[in-house]
């Protein structure tokens, strides 16, 4: 869903871009190498960067600008917590790939509660379940090998499996499907750091 972009273009311009924005935190390295390499081996040239999704994406209904301010004033609400994933799961009704979370649940379920409102409001199609994503889209002959197959690499992961979620990142799609970091914030103060040409339009 967001994307290390490679194109071979400069960049998306205001009319690549789409109304369709989310709010995540990108997971630290080591774990997020491993991450990356796993959902790229599920899903071949899919070039994703690591990271717990706290606002699914969605359409919003003010400009970008003011989603941001809005975001701005409520990160510094919420301290610096631990997130520690656990085992291999799939959703059964959208046959989404994911890895559970043991710790930082409710942390994550706080801050969506608490931005999921305004001009950032969506009717989400699924209750909020706070998860690492893995594979997505899939057919349904190939689901259970590729269940298999993440279950199996997970477990040979050796990196630490938590990290801190300590900044989050408000994130643009574009008619390319590359996802674009608008700013980011940090948790439990005032810290801010905007590309704020990225946010007009």
């Amino acid at each position: 869903m967001y994307y290390k972009t490679t194109s071979m273009y400069k960049g998306p311009t205001v009319w690549d871009r789409i109304n369709s924005f989310a709010l995540v935190s990108y997971i630290p390295e080591p774990l997020a190498g491993f991450l990356d390499r796993l959902r790229q081996e599920l899903v071949p040239n899919c070039f994703l960067r690591a990271h717990v999704t706290i606002l699914p994406p969605r359409p919003i209904s003010t400009s970008p600008e003011d989603a941001w301010e809005a975001i701005r004033r409520v990160a510094p609400e919420f301290s610096p917590f631990e997130v520690e994933l656990s085992g291999v799961d799939l959703f059964p009704v959208s046959d989404v790939i994911y890895i559970k979370l043991s710790a930082g649940s409710e942390e994550l379920r706080r801050i969506h509660a608490a931005l999921n409102m305004g001009g950032l409001y969506f009717q989400e199609p699924f209750s909020y379940h706070p998860h690492i994503t893995l594979a997505q889209n899939l057919k349904p002959d190939e689901l259970d090998e590729l269940v298999s197959a993440a279950r199996a690499r997970w477990a040979e992961c050796s990196s630490p499996k938590k990290f801190c979620a300590e900044k989050i990142v408000f994130v643009q799609n574009t008619r390319r499907n590359e996802w674009l970091d608008l700013g980011e914030c940090s948790l439990g103060h005032s810290e801010v750091t905007s590309i704020t040409d990225r946010l007009v339009g």
